[in-house]
């Protein structure tokens, strides 16, 4: 017997062209059933995000509603209702300083004569609001709403500081519906507290979000997404 032959190393052996191919077409069989789970994740993770910006806002209301004793105000009068509202205002606190309401944290501005024509009549002002050294029993404005993010508020016109809540998950820029024309893909949150349908006795806070093609909706009357074909 021949030991040294044996003991050389052998030449390694190459994969042959059929055992390519299927190497090849496993891969592509498991990419093309990762495709619809990273799908699932990415629009669960959608949701999620809304509802929790949803529980942020809400919970907002209730400590406005806490110290004021009342809920804020929303837009009864308002052509626009509910899309259009002054939440934003409301939550993060005003000032008044000459014929401007101020956000305390400066990211909002309106003039006072804009008020009604933006929010509808009978929304001369804001509630919770620092007003001139003549209004001393006043109390002074409180935030409710901090440390919002740029994706979470947005004018209602270009370049505008007067401003709604807004989701950061956005609105098709393409569709044929937009919740604010002037601004496409700003999705603003819808509240209700003058006969709310959904929560009598407190308020109704929404949004429409588009997931995997359908409308879903994040509501407070509502823990699980609902799937809805008007838009509003």
């Amino acid at each position: 017997m021949n030991t040294q032959l044996d003991s050389q190393p052998r030449p390694p052996t190459a994969f042959t062209l059929i055992e390519l191919l299927v190497v090849i077409a496993i891969i592509g069989v498991l990419a093309g059933l990762m495709l619809p789970v990273g799908g699932r994740i990415k629009q669960t993770a959608q949701r999620n995000k809304a509802r929790a910006e949803l529980e942020q806002i809400a919970f907002a209301i209730e400590t406005y509603k806490e110290k004021l004793g009342h809920y804020p105000p929303d837009a009864p009068n308002s052509p626009n209702r509910p899309r259009i509202n002054p939440l934003f205002f409301e939550l993060l606190g005003t000032k008044l300083v000459g014929g401007t309401y101020e956000t305390l944290d400066g990211s909002g501005r309106i003039p006072t004569n804009n008020v009604a024509s933006t929010f509808g009549t009978g929304v001369n002002g804001f509630i919770n609001c620092t007003r001139a050294a003549d209004a001393d029993d006043a109390p002074a404005a409180q935030p409710f709403l901090r440390q919002l993010k740029p994706t979470q508020y947005g004018g209602i016109t270009p370049g505008s500081d007067i401003c709604v809540l807004t989701c950061s998950i956005r609105w098709p820029d393409n569709h044929a519906f937009q919740p604010i024309p002037a601004q496409k893909g700003l999705n603003p949150w819808r509240y209700v507290v003058t006969n709310p349908t959904n929560n009598p006795g407190a308020f109704d806070l929404w949004v429409d979000i588009l997931v995997g093609g359908k409308t879903n909706r994040i509501s407070n009357w509502s823990p699980q997404p609902q799937i809805v074909n008007n838009v509003y």
